[in-house]
């Protein structure tokens, strides 16, 4: 397999207000051929603030991704994928549910609210590498994604 990595970087909403995970999410594609930036927000408030700013605003980077953790301060990753859903202005790039919960309700519940993925977070900096480079191969090499409307 030969897909040839981008030479635009690709944008990540990363939601979450652990630092110890946003420094290890952020290390992990780091060890990734695709270049990428982070917008870090710590709950989902400014998430769905980013989200729109991009409608708004088109100059602004189109957001290629969102990891998104569920349990946040303030507004939580259900909440966001709750509005996300009501809002039919906002188009919301795919979100990757990135969350310590291996509960079959937040799994399931996840998928009600058209989260595009559930991953749970890994518990060693390894797994995090092996992580960022399988959202690389399958969300940025294979994966057909329409674009987002502005």
């Amino acid at each position: 397999m030969s897909h040839s990595p981008s030479t635009e970087p690709r944008h990540i909403l990363l939601v979450e207000d652990n630092p110890g995970d946003i420094r290890l999410i952020e290390e992990a594609f780091k060890e990734i051929v695709t270049e990428t930036e982070f917008y870090t927000v710590t709950d989902g408030y400014p998430a769905l603030e980013r989200l729109r700013n991009h409608q708004q605003d088109p100059s602004l980077p189109t957001i290629d991704l969102v990891l998104l953790d569920l349990n946040l301060p303030r507004l939580g990753g259900f909440d966001v994928l709750e509005r996300l859903e009501d809002d039919p202005d906002l188009a919301a790039p795919p979100i990757i549910v990135l969350t310590s919960s291996e509960t079959i309700d937040d799994i399931s519940k996840s998928y009600d609210l058209s989260a595009n993925a559930y991953l749970t977070k890994p518990s060693s900096p390894n797994e995090f590498a092996e992580l960022g480079h399988a959202i690389e191969a399958f969300w940025f090499e294979q994966a057909e994604l329409p674009p987002l409307s502005t």
